[in-house]
């Protein structure tokens, strides 16, 4: 298995439940394991019963696993204020309170949110080495390709504007002759050097995203729930990214045969049905289903993780 495993679908289908129950198999069988979850209501922390923070820390009483819940809207603003710092220190003292005017403008502008994740989750992915495996509990399946898409975007965003940058600089150059000896700005360019950094940083994102991360998908089996992974698998398969397996989770427990009465038939009766949106998921999708998860009676807690786990067909 890939060092980064992500477990994607729409909102509500119980991913937090599957990436904790998956990250607590890899951390039995011996694997430092860190989860990461970006769920703004920090359902990791109610999972667990105990609180988390930005940073990994252990879960109780389970060995070799770690927790760590970015909070969405904490890193839009971090992202937005590192930004504006690299921004007023490249710009004429006249423009900072224009760059503060923007830095404002973009906090809720479509993509934000994205970008900021997608830095975050990239520098996890590139500062946790003392993990064998990352689990990330992703966003809903919208947000999680806009956010797996952007490196394939911006390598050729970036790359014409360094080529636009160097062109500036070498007419600037070439103008400003001064004592008859051109201006060697090009050499040392702040805004050339990161803009060189950004190219790098997506370019790592973008390789192991194809070559050491595996993609799971969480549905529910009703039709609204497949056609959604339906759409999520070839949304991923066009950036060249495969979606290894699929669980089927909140499936209806078939009552026992000898019971009788009116709930018994309505659940003999949902079961049936849940059946045919299976069958529909193995010959429609691409990918294998590799866990089938009832519903449980109570709620999933660390305790009953273990029980879960059991049900992933997932390699550790």
């Amino acid at each position: 298995m890939d060092r980064h495993v992500f477990f994607g679908g729409k909102g509500g289908v119980g991913k937090t439940t599957v990436s904790a129950s998956y990250a607590h198999k890899c951390a039995d069988a011996g694997l430092e394991t860190l989860v990461v979850s970006t769920d703004p209501a920090h359902s990791m922390g109610d999972l667990f019963e105990q609180s988390f923070a930005d940073e990994p820390r252990a879960v109780d009483g389970v060995e070799n696993l770690h927790v760590m819940e970015i909070d969405p809207e904490e890193e839009v603003s971090n992202h937005l204020q590192s930004v504006k710092r690299q921004l007023s220190e490249q710009v004429s003292a006249a423009m900072v309170n224009e760059v503060d005017r923007q830095i404002e403008m973009a906090h809720g502008t479509p993509g934000a949110y994205e970008a900021a994740l997608f830095d975050r989750f990239v520098d996890v992915m590139r500062e946790a080495d003392a993990f064998d495996r990352i689990v990330f509990d992703t966003s809903p399946t919208g947000g999680t390709l806009r956010l797996l898409s952007l490196p394939e975007y911006l390598e050729g965003w970036i790359d014409r504007l360094m080529a636009k940058r160097r062109k500036s600089i070498d007419l600037y150059e070439k103008a400003a002759l001064g004592n008859r000896e051109p201006r060697r700005v090009l050499e040392g360019d702040p805004v050339l050097a990161h803009l060189q950094n950004r190219k790098e940083f997506f370019e790592y994102a973008g390789e192991t995203l194809r070559e050491d991360a595996a993609f799971f998908l969480v549905f529910n089996p009703d039709s609204l729930s497949i056609r959604e992974t339906g759409r999520a698998i070839d949304e991923l398969d066009s950036h060249r990214l495969e979606v290894r397996g699929l669980v089927a989770n909140k499936l209806t427990p078939e009552p026992d045969p000898d019971e009788e009465g009116r709930g018994a038939r309505y659940l003999r009766s949902r079961v049936e049905t849940e059946r045919d949106r299976l069958e529909t998921a193995r010959t429609t999708l691409s990918p294998p289903i590799v866990a089938e998860i009832e519903s449980r009676v109570s709620e999933v807690r660390r305790d009953s993780l273990a029980n879960v786990a059991s049900e992933l067909e997932i390699d550790t």
